[in-house]
């Protein structure tokens, strides 16, 4: 199975981009993180819906999930294929996982958020424990929605084995470090971006300057141009068993 992770889609030259890039490619599987994809800040159910269309399998999301509000009743209506993290408290509209049939294999989807400099939430780790335990599933791909390293990696090493691909997003910063773990989990700290490289993390340079210079809250528009897809591949054989990984960093 051919496996293609995105990071955090970045306003509209991030949904450009990806579409752009999977015009010509073919995979069994697209997970992708949308929870910037409109307007740079949570997702509205048009840009979901469209994404969808456009060859994602399953959007993933995190800490801005709720930004807009006309998303509430989508994460209900949409059969899991936007996830919120799952160790989101319960109540909240929307599910954490989601099983995929994929070519008549079973896909388990985890969308988990850290707590290390975040909003506090439900652990990851208990929550991920209860979801495996309770779903059978051939292959597992979790997106770890966290900003700490340590943390991302720590989960990473706590699924190896149970997990076929660990993957963090949110920093908009791709890591160099993938690879498979000793249980043969494929890994990767973070994902990256898909979005402009003209301005700081996907925003306009010129906001960004203005708030580390006077220190002040403004408003962040979304950078266009130079615009950039980062990811990973993974590949799995019969027995579902990564035969190979490699970044995707490429500007289209």
């Amino acid at each position: 199975m051919r496996i293609l992770l995105l990071g955090d889609i970045v306003g509209a030259p991030g949904r450009r981009c990806v579409v752009r890039f999977l015009k010509d490619r073919s995979y069994d599987l697209v997970v992708a993180n949308g929870e910037n994809a409109s307007g740079g800040i949570g997702i509205t159910p048009a840009d979901a819906r469209q994404l969808l269309a456009d060859g994602i399998s399953i959007l993933t999301s995190g800490n801005h999930i709720w930004a807009h509000k006309e998303i509430l009743p989508f994460l209900d209506e949409c059969g899991g294929t936007l996830l919120r993290p799952a160790n989101y408290a319960p109540g909240n509209p929307g599910i954490g996982h989601s099983v995929l049939q994929v070519s008549g294999t079973p896909v388990l989807v985890i969308n988990l958020q850290g707590r290390v400099f975040m909003q506090e939430n439900d652990c990851p780790f208990r929550t991920v424990d209860r979801i495996i335990a309770g779903v059978r599933a051939d292959i597992v791909v979790v997106d770890f929605h966290a900003e700490a390293t340590s943390e991302k990696e720590a989960m990473g090493r706590y699924l190896d084995g149970r997990a076929t691909v660990v993957v963090g997003t949110h920093t908009h910063v791709q890591t160099a470090d993938i690879r498979v773990l000793p249980g043969g989990t494929a890994y990767l700290t973070d994902l990256g971006m898909c979005g402009s490289t003209q301005g700081i993390i996907g925003v306009r340079y010129e906001e960004v300057r203005q708030r580390f210079l006077t220190g002040r809250p403004n408003r962040l528009s979304v950078a266009e141009g130079d615009e950039m897809v980062c990811g990973m591949e993974v590949e799995t054989d019969a027995s579902f068993r990564v035969v190979s990984t490699s970044l995707v960093h490429e500007r289209v």
